[in-house]
């Protein structure tokens, strides 16, 4: 599938702006806050809307360094190539792989919640089959080339905005023609059991519905436009998921005929409350097409998932960092052809390990948010060292924009990074010595190839 022969080579330049926010919307999700609905009005007592206002305001601390960045460093490394450059090669390469982690995790969660979903519908083929057959469709459509996988991710981006809008709009209708029982503020205070330390549990789980942005930073070197771009794209894409993230939660808590205390109850109800309420307050088809739907939307999420786990192979390949063969691209295509193979082959080991599993898909989970918090970590720390620390940025104005606030995105972050599961720790730590590990013996054979 992959074009001979391969030469190594920077990766072309075919996307556009829009395209860049259509991978980053795709990745993320448009309606990524659905599955985590119910937890969320639990955690925070039911001010799920402002759960999500207040997790968009936190990004924009990352988005903010990001934007920084990239004017500096255009790589599809990205915050490899930011920690490179601004803090040592060996610090770089260990960020990009915990980031690896990451994007190999994302997609194959992807796979199993497709081939899941499908299952439930059609039980007589095997969720291994989905997936399977999911995770060949999308690698053919990254090895094809942008252009042509363009066309589909708008496609299904367009498909997805429509249903979103149509749940939307049909459930501001149910709200305006009918009675309801909750205040049009409820969704934003919540109930009398409201507390700030509740408000902050909640944002720091809601902060995980939005990776998946950071993506668009490692297409940095295959858009057309300048070095602010990715920036750009990235703080559009943001502030677009946040609105619709608020506006559909928004609607939702006010239909919903679940009290905090009876999701807190029935802790079975909270990873299908949004459905269930569409189903009984809207139209009892209509939750069941948003379902599938997003089963649908989680194949061309692991797509972008694969294809931006694919960069960041690429470029530390190209640094040599990994195994020279992963930084060739292709000729006719110009994308990186052998590192999309590989990532799908791991992808799809993954996803059907797991679905083999009795608890396959919440191990799978569990660990998936690891590695993006680390690189918004590293990211922040980027930002300090490259500007304040090399450049010698010392002015007030420098310093508020290059040291104050990327401090505080480091300080919203590391709470949520302490608080993540035992799980995820474990595997990020043998992940991480695996690293040592692979960057000592490149290191090693580098030395060995300059005598």
């Amino acid at each position: 599938m992959i074009n001979q022969p391969l030469k190594p080579a920077r990766l072309s330049q075919n996307m556009r702006a829009a395209d860049l926010v259509v991978l980053g919307l795709l990745f993320i999700g448009p309606t990524a806050p659905v599955n985590v609905f119910g937890v969320l009005t639990v955690m925070s007592h039911g001010a799920v809307a402002t759960v999500y206002l207040l997790a968009t305001l936190m990004m924009v601390f990352t988005v903010y360094s990001y934007i920084n960045m990239s004017r500096v460093c255009r790589n599809a490394g990205a915050v490899y190539a930011y920690t490179a450059l601004a803090l040592s090669p060996a610090v770089g390469f260990l960020t990009g792989w915990l980031i690896f982690l990451d994007y190999l995790l994302i997609p194959a969660v992807a796979y199993l919640f497709c081939g899941i979903s499908l299952n439930t519908i059609f039980p007589a083929i095997p969720v291994w089959i989905f997936v399977l057959v999911a995770v060949l469709l999308t690698t053919a459509l990254n090895l094809v080339g942008n252009k042509r996988a363009a066309r589909w991710n708008l496609l299904i981006l367009i498909l997805e905005l429509i249903m979103l809008l149509l749940v939307v709009g049909a459930s501001v209708v149910v709200l305006l023609t009918s009675d309801h029982t909750h205040d049009w503020l409820v969704p934003f205070s919540g109930s009398g059991q409201f507390t700030s330390s509740a408000l902050f549990a909640a944002v720091s789980v809601a902060v995980l519905s939005y990776l998946g942005f950071d993506a668009i930073a490692l297409f940095a070197e295959e858009h057309k436009g300048n070095a602010s771009t990715v920036g750009r794209a990235m703080l559009f894409c943001l502030i677009l998921a946040g609105i619709l993230f608020v506006l559909q939660t928004y609607v939702a808590a006010l239909l919903s005929p679940y009290s905090v205390q009876m999701l807190a109850e029935q802790p079975q109800l909270q990873g299908k409350a949004y459905y269930l309420i569409i189903n009984q307050k809207v139209a009892p088809w209509l939750g069941d097409v948003f379902a599938l739907q997003k089963a649908v939307g989680a194949v061309f999420a692991a797509m972008v998932g694969q294809a931006a786990a694919s960069r960041l192979m690429f470029s530390m390949a190209r640094d040599g960092r990994l195994p020279h063969f992963l930084g060739y691209v292709s000729r006719r295509t110009g994308v990186p052809g052998v590192a999309i193979v590989v990532v799908a082959l791991l992808d799809v080991v993954l996803a059907i390990l797991a679905a083999w599993l009795p608890d396959g898909l919440s191990r799978l989970v569990s660990c998936v948010d690891l590695g993006a918090l680390v690189a918004f970590v590293m990211l922040h720390a980027s930002v300090i060292g490259y500007y304040v620390i090399c450049q010698r940025q010392y002015d007030g104005v420098s310093l508020c924009r290059y040291l104050v606030l990327p401090l505080v995105g480091m300080g919203l972050l590391l709470p949520v990074l302490w608080h993540i599961q035992w799980l995820a720790k474990v595997v990020g730590l043998v992940w991480l010595g695996l690293g040592v590990v692979m960057g000592g013996y490149h290191k090693k054979k580098a030395r060995a190839a300059h005598k």
